[in-house]
């Protein structure tokens, strides 16, 4: 084969491998993320108007779905999660998402889509009363003003002026719920949006990834979200700290009156004084979250805790936390996830220091991922490269057509140069 077609040939080749061989983009892992549960990323449409933003603000996108279900991958499911061959669970159990974990081992004995985004309601207040425990010292006097008394009730029924101290603004918070007494801790903790920036970030540090406060009191506004397993969580870590699991055990507590004196606040919790081996616990309603409930119990030197969300009235909400109390209390050992003993952590990428003209021989997957990135022309690399390659095939084929024809054409004119003189030549006698 002539040196200019096996040129022509090689150059072909070498265009059609850069062009298939250019990268097109660095692959993205498929996301283990279910797609099907209906709320992965948000709670269900509200049915008010609570949560509608104030005009010219914009409501806050949605919580970023972790990659991986906080606790487990069987936690990301949004059905019955149960171990292998578990007693068949309590009848009428209505909430929308729900969990029941051992408080101590953090072992997650059953799950109803237990990373399902709900509304928390007063729940949250478990949130804002571990960040006050964590924060605040109980003898710390607080003095009620005419903003704390404004907040949509429920309420304890504060004094414009009162002066209250945290342990007791703390006991009126579990056992009747103000939210009175929410915003009054919240002003404690540097303001309301101090606090809630305090709370989120607890909550983010506790790995309650499905999680964000709005309000302290859990009245619901635009972009609020948890899930149960999140309320677990939170209720978990706040028992660690004995200001809180003292004021949710109580019954009753003393509390300075409006009017003077003293008034008897009742544990609003009726599984506290009715479920035997009660620790204590939260309840919750507003229109949008509907029934919620989060609470613990012990027996035979065992601790549960049980997060209901989205129940309907009936039955009580309480009374399915202490139907899913009392299966828990016969399941053994062991579960179907973890409630996690802090945020999960990002992986770390691990650099080989390589020595000089080593690389290819001891490459990590990650610098070879490095090498195969595309360049600076992205997706459009290897289109660009057959572009180039074909441009330069058409160049080197009309120069050697022109350099042909010029030889084509010496030959020519020499020919007839040769003709010319021959018919100019002497004939002979």
């Amino acid at each position: 084969m002539p040196f200019t077609k096996r040129l022509i040939v090689a150059l072909v080749l070498l265009t059609a491998t850069a062009a298939f061989a250019a990268p097109t983009g660095t692959a993205q892992p498929a996301s283990s993320s279910p797609t099907a549960c209906a709320n992965r990323e948000t709670p269900p449409p509200p049915v008010d108007t609570s949560e509608q933003p104030k005009p010219g603000v914009k409501a806050p996108a949605a919580l970023e779905v972790p990659e991986s279900p906080v606790g487990g991958d069987r936690l990301g499911e949004c059905g019955l999660i149960l171990p292998p061959n578990s007693q068949q669970l309590p009848n009428n159990i209505t909430a929308g998402s729900w969990i029941l974990a051992d408080m101590d081992s953090g072992a997650v004995l059953a799950a109803y889509d237990p990373h399902g985004r709900q509304r928390p309601a007063s729940v949250i207040k478990v949130l804002l009363a571990m960040v006050v425990a964590k924060e605040l010292r109980g003898d710390t006097v607080a003095t009620a003003t005419a903003e704390d008394l404004e907040q949509e009730c429920t309420c304890v029924g504060l004094r414009d002026g009162g002066q209250y101290t945290v342990r007791q603004l703390l006991q009126a918070l579990m056992l009747s719920s103000g939210n009175d007494v929410a915003h009054t801790l919240a002003r404690q903790l540097g303001g309301v949006p101090n606090a809630l920036r305090k709370m989120n970030a607890l909550a983010k540090e506790l790995g309650a990834l499905d999680t964000r406060a709005v309000t302290p009191s859990g009245l619901d506004g635009p972009g609020t979200s948890t899930s149960a397993y999140d309320v677990a969580l939170i209720f978990r870590g706040a028992m660690k700290y004995p200001e809180f699991a003292e004021a949710i055990k109580l019954q009753q507590a003393q509390f300075p009156g409006r009017n003077g004196g003293t008034i008897t606040l009742n544990n609003d919790n009726r599984l506290l004084a009715g479920y035997e081996g009660a620790l204590g616990g939260k309840t919750g309603f507003t229109d949008d979250a509907q029934h919620t409930y989060v609470g613990g119990a012990e027996r035979n030197g065992r601790r549960l805790v049980v997060a209901l969300l989205r129940s309907s009235a009936t039955p009580r909400v309480t009374d399915q936390a202490a139907k899913l109390l009392d299966y828990g209390f016969t399941m053994p050992p062991g579960g179907i996830g973890q409630l996690v003993t802090g945020a999960p952590q990002p992986k770390q990428k691990v650099v080989t220091t390589q020595p000089p003209n080593a690389e290819d021989a001891t490459s990590t997957d990650d610098n070879k991922s490095e090498r195969a990135a595309p360049s600076a022309f992205g997706n459009v690399g290897g289109p660009i490269t057959a572009v180039a390659g074909i441009g330069l095939l058409f160049g080197l084929f009309m120069y050697i057509r022109n350099k042909r024809a010029k030889k084509a054409r010496a030959r020519r004119q020499a020919a007839q140069a040769a003709a010319t003189q021959t018919t100019q030549a002497p004939q002979g006698a």
